[in-house]
């Protein structure tokens, strides 16, 4: 019979109340609980999910392996430390911490404690990205917009914070390559905050990525476009929809592609253009990626976004919303 680790969360608000939901059903997972700084919502979720509500993180720490912290950004460090120095695993929301200094702390902690520290970056586990795992993505060009209504949910942190940073981590994980240069733009319109930004990534290989998100759209958008040598792909990570464009040569052939055309390249060979739509298997990313974290501290499984990654993302992040202020001044 495989082990259970015991596990518990930490922040049951809008988000938190689906990690619970999640937990309470992952095979290997035995919520033991949840802990609220909001007593009354903490017990509304508790019966919810079927777990106990415990009155402090303290009462709740002394009976977990495990936690998933799904609290403000301004509060990660601070939780995560009480939990990583009684030796606990962390799964920890994005953005990881509110500054780089606070991220390289949490990961120096946890390599001393030897626990796991993964972070939230769920468009990891998008499952019309996951579809594109056959491919080698080595982008020489990234286009993404990513859009949302306004809520005020999320508005703790500037949009760049909030939405951008999905796409920066990704972005990070196609290009392994070193930031050489950042441009970046923002506007205020519904906070004291940046609620819109751009920003333009240039890296050490060439590679170019532009970004541009924003929190006060009229519809969701969540959509990716790559390019690189002979392969364009584009991904719609709400409609779950991934599509592949293959230059090849005149005679090859794509078993996997729906129809092809023509084309001669400026070299004036004659190569063929195949259009190919990869099966996108419909999956709850965030069970996926909880899932993930649950195999990562038994053992079975690497975290798909570590600690390293999340600081990677923040500190790009916080670069470009510096930026942003350096062109509002």
């Amino acid at each position: 019979m495989s082990r259970q680790i015991n596990i518990g969360v930490v922040g049951v608000g809008h988000l938190g109340v689906h990690h619970a939901s999640h937990l309470s059903k992952i095979k290997n997972a035995n919520l033991v609980g949840i802990y609220d700084s909001d007593p009354e919502r903490a017990e509304e979720v508790s019966k919810k999910v079927g777990t106990e509500s415990f009155d402090t993180m303290g009462e709740l720490l002394e009976n977990v392996e495990a936690l998933s912290i799904v609290t403000p950004t301004s509060t990660h460090r601070a939780v995560a430390d009480e939990c990583i120095k009684q030796g606990k695993h962390v799964f920890i929301e994005k953005p990881i911490t509110s500054s780089v200094a606070d991220a390289e702390y949490l990961i120096d902690l946890a390599k001393d404690h030897g626990v796991i520290i993964q972070v939230g970056h769920i468009e990891r586990f998008n499952p019309a990205l996951l579809a594109l795992s056959n491919l080698e993505i080595e982008p020489k060009y990234i286009e993404v917009h990513r859009m949302a209504p306004f809520m005020s949910r999320g508005t703790d942190v500037p949009v760049v914070l909030d939405l951008m940073i999905h796409d920066i981590d990704l972005i990070l994980s196609f290009i392994s390559s070193p930031v050489k240069e950042i441009y970046a733009n923002g506007v205020s319109i519904m906070t004291s905050s940046v609620d819109i930004a751009n920003a333009r990534i240039k890296f050490e290989n060439g590679s170019i990525a532009n970004i541009t998100s924003s929190r006060v759209a009229k519809d969701r958008v969540r959509k990716i476009k790559m390019f690189q040598q002979d392969l364009y792909v584009t991904i719609d990570f709400l409609a779950g929809i991934s599509e592949v464009y293959k230059a090849m040569g005149a005679t090859q052939n794509d078993p996997d592609a729906i129809m092809s055309a023509p084309l001669v390249d400026s070299e004036g060979k004659h190569r063929q253009i195949f259009y190919e739509k990869p099966v996108v298997k419909k999956t709850d990313a965030l069970k996926a990626e909880l899932k993930n974290y649950v195999n990562a501290v038994l053992g079975k499984e690497v975290p798909m976004v570590d600690g390293f990654a999340g600081k990677q993302a923040l500190d790009v992040a916080i670069k470009i919303h510096d930026k942003i202020l350096e062109d509002l001044r």
